[in-house]
C-alpha cells in the first residue's frame, strides 16, 4: 500500500464519531470484499466476500450486513494505476461509492486501493494458504481489509 502520508484525506473525514464501526468494500464486478473497522480501536477485519453480479444482490447483501454491523461510515477502494492515474475500474469503483451514497444515507469515503490485491495475496501466502483456489476465495475480504486498515492509519 502507498504511504498513508501521501494519500489527502477528505475534510469531513474529521467529523467521523471516536467510536463505532466502519464497512469497507474492495469492489469488483463479480465479487466484493467486505470488511470491518472500528474507529475506537483503530482496528479493522476481514468480514466476507459477496459474490454477485447483479447490483440488486450485491446491495441487497450489503443492506444485511449494514443492519448487522450499524456503520457509521463506509470505505470504498478506488484504484489508481502506481503513476496516479486512473484506470478503467476506478470510474466503476466511484460509481459504487455513490451508489452507496445514495441507498444508505451514511458517510462514503473513498482510499486509495492501489495494490490491495496484490498485497492482500502476498498476505494469504505468509499465511500458509498456498493454493490459489482458497486463496481466491479470501482475496477480495482481505484486500478489504487492507483498504480499511489504510484508511484507519491515515486519519489524523
Amino acid at each position: 500500500m502507498p504511504d498513508a502520508a501521501a494519500i489527502a484525506m477528505p475534510t469531513d473525514v474529521l467529523t467521523l464519531p471516536p467510536r463505532g464501526s466502519l464497512l469497507g468494500f474492495d469492489f469488483g464486478l463479480a465479487r466484493t470484499g467486505v470488511a470491518v473497522g472500528e474507529l475506537e480501536t483503530g482496528h479493522a477485519s476481514s468480514l466476507t466476500t459477496i459474490h454477485a453480479d447483479a447490483n440488486d444482490a450485491r446491495f441487497a447483501a450489503i443492506q444485511k450486513l449494514i443492519d448487522e454491523w450499524h456503520p457509521v461510515a463506509l470505505v470504498v477502494g478506488v484504484p489508481q494505476s502506481l503513476d496516479g492515474v486512473e484506470q478503467a475500474m476506478t470510474a466503476r469503483c466511484r460509481r459504487f461509492a455513490n451508489q452507496l451514497r445514495g441507498r444508505h444515507r451514511l458517510p462514503v469515503f473513498e482510499c486509495d486501493e492501489r495494490l490491495s490485491s496484490a498485497a492482500a495475496d502476498v498476505e494469504l501466502q505468509n499465511a500458509g494458504q498456498r493454493d490459489w483456489r482458497k486463496r481466491k476465495q479470501s482475496v477480495d475480504a482481505v484486500a478489504a481489509q487492507l483498504i480499511l486498515q489504510h484508511f484507519l492509519d491515515s486519519r489524523p
